[in-house]
């Protein structure tokens, strides 16, 4: 009787311990959200990337997509394309989301919901690579990549089909209308079909990096970017009596010096902005004071508060600086046809930092995970970043032995297709590890635990 009761207090002590420190003991269906599971994905999903008849699917993908490239919220055969395909492998989507979006959904159609994003646009260059699949649109090029990257998420997507079993949630493919200068991806956000997304994931080819490395950080990794037009007037006349003239190319060249010192003597050092005018258009005849000149360019910065405080001041500039040479001017960050959207920072979040940098080191090895410095060039990603947790990284395809690429928005870019299956395998691990892990961090809270007494 009295070993009895010894026994029963034993027992209840421990469950008391097991509810105020629960260890989860996972049950066989559940094995892969060991460590060792989380670990083997990323290799085991490369491997399924890297088979010959899923690498030349995704080429064939690929190839047929710079053939016909398409600028930003025209992209309706790139759309159609993707359509087919996820048709083909049985995915639902949704269509159409801002013009030629579409958001498609694989796993339980249940929370979580962990989505991963390419862009479809391409741009207004002229294609000078000679080969098989070169543009035929005249004046179009996909020179920033946007082609691989829709048949990266299209690779993720077919390894996800077929690893049904190990997705403990639902990943969101977002494939997105015009990211060069378009806002694409605020209007997928103002469309509400990302409404229940908790986190989002990236990536974006680049040329100087090693293939089969990838390059990240926390924190800002990309600058906020804003757009400027500006009309300077005067008094047009003859060059020759500049007196019964106001000269509106003095005042404009006036306001471009002074511009710069936004910067040079304004910003904190340690606060990298840009201010850059890059267009700057009066007269046409060498005796001819024109009656007004126009000048534009971008600013960038790391905060959304340098951005505020940049803006407001080449406002105060270029209509100060044109006054003090007796001209007005107007001063534009939206035009009549579409609005120069500001482009806030591209923020890495810390938390999924960690968990880059752990699939990345399981699939590629750790010495392959490089850190890289922030860029001032911007993304429309940081977009879906504000709504919910994001994460942005690069991926590398430059053959140690062969001829370096050229860098995007040139038309002599190419595409390494040997990056194909890595960004595939990178997006499918990243989103299943993701939802293997909130499941594991949920499950004590559910009352999964197994009673070993």
């Amino acid at each position: 009787m009295k070993t009895s009761m010894i026994f029963s207090k034993l027992v209840s002590f421990a469950l008391i311990l097991q509810l105020l420190n629960p260890t989860v003991v996972l049950s066989s269906s559940s094995s892969l959200s060991s460590s060792n599971g989380l670990t083997e994905i990323p290799k085991k999903f490369l491997d399924f990337a890297k088979r010959k008849e899923v690498v030349d699917w995704m080429v064939g993908i690929r190839r047929k997509i710079p053939e016909n490239p398409e600028l930003g919220y025209e992209e309706f055969e790139t759309s159609k394309l993707i359509r087919l395909e996820l048709d083909k492998l049985g995915i639902p989507y949704k269509y159409p989301v801002s013009v030629t979006g579409i958001v498609g959904f694989v796993g339980t159609g249940e929370p979580p919901f962990v989505a991963i994003r390419a862009d479809m646009d391409a741009l207004p260059i002229q294609e000078t690579v000679d080969w098989e699949h070169k543009s035929k649109n005249p004046g179009k090029m996909h020179a920033c990549g946007h082609d691989a990257h829709v048949s990266m998420v299209l690779g993720a997507a077919k390894i996800l089909k077929q690893h049904l079993q190990e997705l403990k949630g639902t990943v969101v493919l977002v494939f997105q209308p015009a990211e060069e200068g378009g806002g694409g991806a605020k209007k997928m956000l103002d469309a509400g079909v990302l409404d229940n997304v908790d986190a989002i994931f990236g990536l974006h080819v680049l040329h100087s990096a090693p293939i089969g490395t990838v390059a990240c950080k926390p924190g800002p990794v990309l600058a906020g970017s804003g757009l400027f037009d500006a009309v300077i007037s005067g008094k047009g006349g003859h060059a020759a009596i500049p007196q019964h003239s106001i000269d509106p190319i003095l005042a404009a060249s006036n306001v471009v010096v002074s511009l710069q010192h936004l910067v040079s003597r304004e910003a904190d050092p340690l606060d990298s902005q840009v201010v850059t005018v890059a267009k700057f258009q009066g007269g046409g005849a060498f005796n001819v004071i024109p009656d007004s000149v126009r000048i534009g360019g971008t600013f960038r910065a790391f905060s959304k508060a340098s951005l505020i405080q940049l803006k407001k001041r080449i406002e105060e500039v270029i209509k100060g600086q044109a006054a003090v040479q007796r001209c007005s001017a107007t001063v534009d960050f939206y035009n009549t046809k579409k609005p120069m959207l500001f482009f806030p920072p591209t923020e890495n979040d810390k938390d999924l930092h960690e968990h880059f940098l752990k699939v990345a080191g399981d699939m590629l090895g750790n010495d392959k995970v490089k850190d890289m410095k922030p860029v001032m060039g911007s993304e429309d990603f940081a977009f879906y970043q504000e709504a919910f947790p994001g994460y942005f990284f690069f991926i590398g395809m430059q053959e140690e032995n062969s001829p370096k690429l050229s860098s995007v928005h040139n038309p002599n870019f190419t595409i390494n297709e040997d990056v194909l299956p890595y960004g595939a395998a990178l997006h499918a691990s990243l989103v299943t590890t993701y939802l293997l892990e909130a499941e594991s961090k949920l499950r004590p809270t559910e009352g999964n635990l197994h009673d070993e007494l």
